[in-house]
């Protein structure tokens, strides 16, 4: 008797599903905001080979790392150049430069207007010690990114880098969904400003110029 009441009284199965579903939900909300929120910890938590560890306090787009004794360097950056199959590009072809890195792709339209305004940047402070290195991502067909580049009259290199490998060198806290962005280093190749937007001349260009005056140390 005391079964069949049981079973007389049990959730209808849709309810079940309902719940079990929940549950599930549930579970993958969890996960998925840890994923996104770069939860790890020891060397997954930085740049592998670096020290940089990448903060936005408030939800900033604009980050000033100062002074320079508190900035990170990001981990080795190299990878195939965009222009040339054949030839690899590195961060340490720049040593005692001021490096801009530039995170953009052909199909980003923020990146179309960006671009011409990053060539300025660099036409007007390239005699200054500073040099620019792009990051071309998740363009799986090269000659639409080489068309971008020579459309627009660009002169300074870009890593070819579809899959986004390169970005491991900026930790799995670096915002990588966010394109364009923007990484200017010191003398010294440590991170001194990141921007999560595309930038005009006039944003990147007196900051450029503050840290081309800075001296390289260690």
């Amino acid at each position: 008797m005391g079964i069949e009441r049981w079973r007389r009284r049990r959730p209808p199965t849709r309810w079940l599903l309902v719940i079990r579903r929940g549950i599930a939900a549930g579970l993958s909300a969890v996960l998925f905001g840890a994923a996104v929120s770069g939860c790890s910890s020891g060397d997954d938590a930085v740049a592998q080979g670096g020290t940089f560890e990448f903060i936005s306090p408030g939800g900033q787009v604009d980050i000033f790392y100062d002074p320079p004794q508190s900035r990170g360097r990001p981990g080795p950056i190299r990878g195939p150049d965009l222009m040339d199959p054949n030839r690899t590009l590195s961060l340490d072809d720049f040593a005692e430069q001021v490096v801009v890195i530039n995170v953009w792709g052909q199909w980003c339209g923020p990146c179309r207007t960006e671009m011409p305004e990053l060539q300025r940047v660099y036409d007007a402070t390239r005699n200054e010690g500073v040099a620019f290195l792009g990051i071309d991502v998740r363009d799986n067909n090269r000659q639409a990114a080489v068309d971008f580049i020579v459309d627009r009259n660009v002169t300074f290199p870009s890593i070819y880098d579809p899959p986004m490998r390169t970005m491991i060198a900026l930790g799995a806290r670096y915002p990588t969904t966010v394109i364009p962005s923007t990484i200017v280093l010191d003398r010294s190749h440590r991170v001194a400003a990141v921007f999560l937007r595309a930038l005009l001349a006039e944003d990147l260009e007196p900051v450029v110029r503050r840290l081309a005056a800075e001296t390289a140390t260690g």
